[in-house]
């Protein structure tokens, strides 16, 4: 089985092991009769004496190119293979070229491998030679600087050892100068007493000459010393600094050659750099414990430094002390006569102080009763205040939670509803454009049917056709059985009765199926307005459910407020009672006021009576925060919208939340504790002033923002305008004058815009071009097409020239007395301007006229290109403004009527041209719009301007024909994506899955695979450029023809949901395409197409989204797919693929080279298992034909109806401009 999986068999032949069944039995003969009967045997040994191996050139240079040389390599890959084969393979029986393949007999290509296999170990075996080298320098290296270091230690440890040996020999021989001279001068002193008073004084003063002199001289030497010194150690450090600087400049030299050979041989070994990451990882953990044995030395040595100081310091204290005890001393020894009388004052004050502790006694007895009495009434005061702030943070708790959960409530089943009713809708679009595009088809079917009929019958009858007088507008606008259709079949003569007994037959079974459509429509409807209803009615209920309860709790709460109070004011009355006893007691006024007792009891007191106001406080905030609660629940009941309702809950929460804080602030500002708190107080006002200039800062940015909106706008607008004023001008303008000034400005234009694509983008200039050439192109077509129309003119001028002459003539010859001598000036008159009201006056006669020229005859490529997009929906409007103007309903249904049919007949004509659908689309939408934009509702006059308003339709509704067209368009929709995908579908496989955008990632064959042929030559065939180029001009021609911006980011989103969907349909088909490199490849791919979606601003759209399972596919052709945290992985990634997709990825892996394994199918069992629980669509492939709905948003439009000019080169001469 791992045979038959490594390979892409086209067919399995099966051969019976035994013809009795028998279980693991084989019996060889058999199965060789078997193969032999089957032709397998022959087939084999005609391969096998042919060429059964067979490579294209490409792949025999990829694979190959290791045995060639580069002088070998030649741009023309079919003579550098002939050249390797002629070397490499002596007898040429053995192979032969062809003309994209080279066959080899059986043998050869096991020959071609065995010497790639020997170039590919030799090479090895020179990298690792190369590797081996490198290590063993690095470590000889390394042993190198290691062995120089210890010389170095050792070396400065000896040096150190030599100099502290020196300095104990210098100190020694100083100290022993020092004793000798010591012992001498004592020598001398004794000597000196027993001399006489003449001596004495005359060798004294010898000896004070000698001291001087040889203290001068002990000074000299020291000063030589140091200066010495200082030169020895000047010399030292400048010898040191030029061996270091001589030293670093030989290891530079040294460092420079050798990393010139090691960025020589890091050029083949880049792969064993990684072998290196556990070393430097313990460098530098070694090197990060190095500098924390420093930092702790650093911090060793401070620590001792503080402690020499503070050594110091005491030292000087201590002498201060010294010297302070013996003033004290002396003083002492003065004071001693005072001893007496400070003992008899003592005696005194013993006496005093006996008496003042036996008052003192007394006092703390009494203070001590008095405190404990005090004690338990404060105790007994804290334990009801700590039960009222329980039981008043036990209700704001309950109020918040209560506030909370309601609130939480509400969000999350109004999120819940909207996302039913949004689900119900898209099921509702979905299935009713599914609806009209059978309605379609019926349509066509029906066509179809009628031309069969007409065909086969051959003898016309005559009569005339009968209309159902049941037959309303409605049904006229939605089929092809319309008056514009009867008018143009009338010419036709006379149809067979039997015919149109058909035709009716089919027409009633049509007309029944549209009724049971809009039934079916209604009762939808019906059903969703029955749910919004009972939403409501829900909602309600609930909401008078919550007034009740917290009308209820409203009551309790006020209860339990004015509970509060009275045992408020009850405390504050037993304080103020108790102050005043204490204040009037005898005997706490003679002894209270300056006994400390007093002090600690009067200030318990005052913290008491502090924490009743703020007790008072809260209770004051209790009472506002339930008034604005109930004011608010209030409100909520008065509201019946549930956004409305969100929004004043939020309000309602945001606007709570501030008066909370407010009061907090309020309370901190007026309790004690605020005043010995400055430095958070500071703190609270700096954040309040950092979030005010935080909120400046986004203000003015806001600002600025929106001045450059409007500074982008404004720029914009006065574009438009110079664009109306230089069409008005051209239109103005005689004909040749006109295409001039069209043609000038036109050059003018795209030289400007070359320019600037120039010197941005050499790319989009190059694109530029080609489109600046097409549209060269479609001038010189229409400067044509306006050379034949002013031949034609000037042909018509001159016969009605030759007819007027002509009467003159008649008139000359009947009244030559009439004639007067004096002859006629002509005289201009100046023609006075009118103030057009946005309307086009048209004749009956001339309807089928307007149709012709601005709907069938009309071509996007050519004339269409440079009108004003969406100016055919314009002028159609206008006439029907004129129809509506004159009260003619005659005339508006069949404006209407012969507008749709026309619109229908023209994409049936030409539905398989991109541009066609693309402009009927944009003009049915901008038809639909101004439908709407001038209807006269409310909801869609917003955005228009008082002379916009003053020109909407005054007599007809037409919101049956907007549901009418808006049908339609979505009709032109469906028949866009089903161009667009016939477009895009050859070249999604092959621009997305077989072109290789990274060229050499799938260069490798894989294992047991061959490539698949194709008939197209490499040059022929579709790229990623392709399709983006496609992409590029289904954009631009949408643009060009006006689309709307919303309609176009969900075309971009079908487009992408049809390139990843037949993506990933063939990457689940086709087993060569599931590998590594295939889905690096796939990656590579779908971040172009979302650089091209940032590069056209559609990244909004949902397109990035369509591509998702795409995305997940090559993410999981390239994980790791072994243990079973890389199971746990996919099944946590690959969220948007089910689970027959992920497990037919996983079966379908084939490995490339020998790096790579195949999926395990215990690994498979288990993403099996894990996945098991997943509520999916067992449906393997994506569903390539499906369509999302379609929505098209209002999109009023800005221009002025009454400044619109009718090209000539559309031959609407017959309107008139009102």
């Amino acid at each position: 089985m791992e045979t038959l999986n490594a390979t892409t068999p086209h067919y399995v032949r099966c051969i019976k092991p035994n013809d009795y069944k028998f279980a693991f039995t084989f019996d060889p003969k058999r199965a060789v009769q078997q193969l032999r009967a089957c032709g397998v045997l022959e087939t084999i040994r005609i391969s096998a004496a042919g060429f059964p191996s067979r490579w294209t050139y490409q792949e025999f240079f990829s694979r190959y190119r290791v045995l060639m040389k580069q002088k070998d390599v030649l741009t023309d890959r079919k003579m550098t293979c002939k050249n390797v084969l002629e070397k490499l393979v002596q007898d040429q029986d053995k192979y032969q070229f062809g003309k994209t393949k080279i066959f080899f007999r059986a043998g050869q290509v096991a020959y071609l491998e065995k010497l790639r296999a020997d170039k590919l170990r030799a090479a090895c075996i020179r990298i690792q030679k190369t590797i081996r080298c490198w290590l063993a320098r690095k470590k000889y290296l390394r042993m190198k600087h290691a062995a120089t270091t210890i010389q170095r230690y050792v070396r400065g440890y000896q040096a150190r050892c030599l100099a502290k040996f020196l300095r104990r020999t210098r100190a020694a021989i100083i100290i022993q100068k020092y004793q000798r001279m010591y012992v001498q001068r004592k020598c001398y002193k004794r000597k000196q007493a027993a001399a006489l008073v003449m001596q004495c004084i005359l060798r004294a003063y010898m000896a004070r000459q000698l001291y001087k002199a040889l203290l001068r001289e002990h000074k000299a030497i020291i000063i030589q010393k140091m200066v010495r010194g200082w030169l020895a150690r000047q010399w030292y450090k400048r010898s040191l600094r030029a061996i270091v600087y001589l030293q670093c400049c030989i290891r530079r030299m040294r460092a420079k050659r050798e990393l010139k050979k090691l960025k020589i041989e890091a050029r083949s070994v880049e792969h064993f750099k990684k072998l290196n990451i556990g070393m430097e990882n313990k460098i530098m953990q070694l090197q990060r414990r190095i500098d924390e044995q420093n930092k702790d030395n650093r911090a060793l040595s401070e620590r001792l430094n503080g402690l020499e100081i503070s050594h110091a310091a005491e030292s000087e204290r201590l002498r201060v002390e010294v010297t302070r005890l013996r003033g004290a001393e002396e003083d002492a020894k003065n004071n001693a006569n005072k001893v007496t009388t400070l003992l008899e004052e003592l005696e005194r004050l013993r006496k005093d102080l006996q008496n003042t502790q036996k008052e003192k006694k007394v006092i703390e007895e009494w203070a001590k009763t008095y405190q404990d009495e005090m004690e338990q009434m404060i105790s007994e005061l804290k334990e009801q205040n700590h039960l009222l702030k329980n039981e008043k943070n036990d209700l704001n708790r309950m109020i918040q939670e209560q506030g909370q959960q309601w609130t939480e409530k509400m969000q999350r089943a109004l999120k819940e509803e909207t996302e039913q009713l949004e689900n119900d809708l898209n099921e509702e679009r979905s299935r009713y454009q599914n609806l009209l595009t059978e309605h379609l088809r019926l349509e066509e079917k029906y066509d179809d049917l009628k031309e069969e009929i007409t065909l086969a019958v051959n003898v016309p009858k005559p009569g005339h056709r009968r209309t159902d007088s049941t037959h309303s507008s409605n049904e006229s606008e939605c089929t092809y059985n319309s008056e514009f259709a009867e008018s143009e079949e009338g010419s036709r003569g006379g149809e067979d009765v039997s015919k149109a007994i058909l035709d009716m037959s089919l027409f009633l079974k049509l007309q029944k199926r549209v009724s049971e459509l809009e039934q079916e429509k209604q009762s939808l409807q019906n059903e969703l307005d029955r749910r919004e209803e009972q939403f409501q009615r829900a909602r309600a209920r609930d909401d008078e459910e919550h007034k009740k309860a917290r009308s209820a709790e409203l009551e309790y709460e006020s209860l339990k407020r004015q509970e509060l109070e009275s045992e408020n004011k009850k405390l504050k009355h037993h304080l103020n009672e108790m102050r005043q006893s204490l204040r009037g007691s005898p005997e706490a006024g003679s002894a209270a006021p300056g006994s400390p007792a007093y002090t600690v009891l009067l200030d318990q007191l005052n913290s008491s009576n502090e924490e009743l106001e703020v007790r008072k406080e809260e209770v004051l905030i209790l009472r506002s925060q339930l008034v604005s609660q109930k004011e608010a629940m209030q409100h909520k009941t008065t509201m019946t919208e549930p956004l409305p309702y969100i929004e004043d809950v939020q309000k309602l929460t945001d606007a709570k939340e501030i008066s909370q804080a407010y009061m907090g602030l309020k309370d901190t500002n007026r309790s004690p504790r605020f005043t010995r708190r400055p430095t958070e107080v500071n703190e609270l006002v700096s954040r309040l002033r950092l979030l005010e200039s935080q909120l400046q800062a986004q203000r003015r940015s806001h600002e600025n923002e929106v001045e450059v909106l409007r500074g982008e706008l404004q720029s914009v607008k006065e574009e438009n305008n110079r664009q109306q004023q230089l069409l008005a001008q051209n239109l103005q303008l005689p004909p040749e004058a006109r295409i001039e000034a069209s043609l000038q400005h036109e050059i003018t234009r795209l030289t400007n815009e070359n320019l600037e694509l120039h010197s941005d983008d050499p790319k989009e200039y190059k694109a530029y071009r080609i489109s600046m050439l097409r549209r060269m192109v479609d001038l010189m077509e229409q400067l044509e097409k306006q050379d034949k129309t002013v031949r034609k003119l000037k042909k018509q001028l001159k016969v009605f020239a030759k007819k007027i002459n002509d009467l003159e003539g008649g008139q000359m010859d009947v009244s030559p007395g009439q004639t007067t001598d004096e002859p006629v000036h002509p005289v201009n008159i100046p023609r006075r301007e009118k103030d057009f009201q946005g309307m086009l006056e048209y004749k009956k006669e001339d309807e089928l006229k307007l149709v012709k020229n601005l709907i069938l005859e009309l071509k996007p490529r050519g004339v269409a290109v440079n009108l004003i997009p969406g100016l055919p929906a314009y002028i159609l409007f206008m006439c029907l403004r004129h129809a509506d103007y004159v009260n003619d309903d005659q005339k508006v249904r069949s404006l209407l009527t012969s507008v749709i049919n026309s619109i229908k007949k023209i994409l049936k004509k030409r539905g398989d041209d991109f541009e066609t659908v693309s402009f009927w689309l944009s003009n049915t939408c901008r038809f639909l719009h101004c439908l709407k934009q001038y209807s006269g509702d409310d909801q869609f006059m917003k955005h228009n301007t008082p002379k916009q308003n003053d020109h909407c339709l005054s007599n007809f509704d037409l919101a049956e024909y907007r549901q009418v067209l808006s049908d339609l368009a979505i009709q032109i929709y469906q028949q866009l994506i089903k161009c667009m995908e016939n477009i895009l579908q050859p070249m999604i496989v092959s621009g997305m899955l077989e072109h290789e955008t990274i060229q050499g990632v799938s260069g490798v064959k894989p294992t047991g695979l061959r490539k698949r042929t194709s008939s197209i030559a490499d040059e022929g065939t579709y790229t990623l450029d392709s399709i983006i180029r496609q992409l590029n001009t289904f954009h631009s021609i949408m643009c060009q023809h006006g689309t709307d911006p919303e309609l176009i980011k969900q075309v971009v989103k079908q487009q992408f949901y049809i390139i990843g969907a037949v993506t990933l349909n063939n990457l689940l088909l086709r087993k060569d395409m599931c590998s590594w490199s295939k889905g690096m490849q796939i990656r590579y791919n779908v971040s172009q197409l979302e650089e091209w979606l940032r590069d056209k601003n559609l990244m909004t759209c949902g397109a990035k989204e369509t591509l998702e399972p795409l995305i997940q596919a090559a993410q999981l052709l390239q994980v790791k797919k072994k243990t079973d945290e890389d199971a746990e992985a996919i099944c946590s990634m690959c969220n948007a693929l089910s689970t027959a997709q992920i497990v037919k990825v996983l079966n379908l892996y084939t490995p490339v080279n020998a790096f790579e394994e195949r999926v395990s199918v215990l690994f498979i069992r288990t993403i099996q298992t894990r996945l098991r629980d997943r509520k999916e669509s067992p449906q393997l492939l994506m569903d390539t034909k499906l369509i999302y709905p379609v929505t098209f948003p209002f999109n009023p439009s800005s221009l002025a109806l009454e400044t619109i000019q009718i090209p000539g080169s559309l031959n609407l001469a017959f309107l008139t401009r009102v």
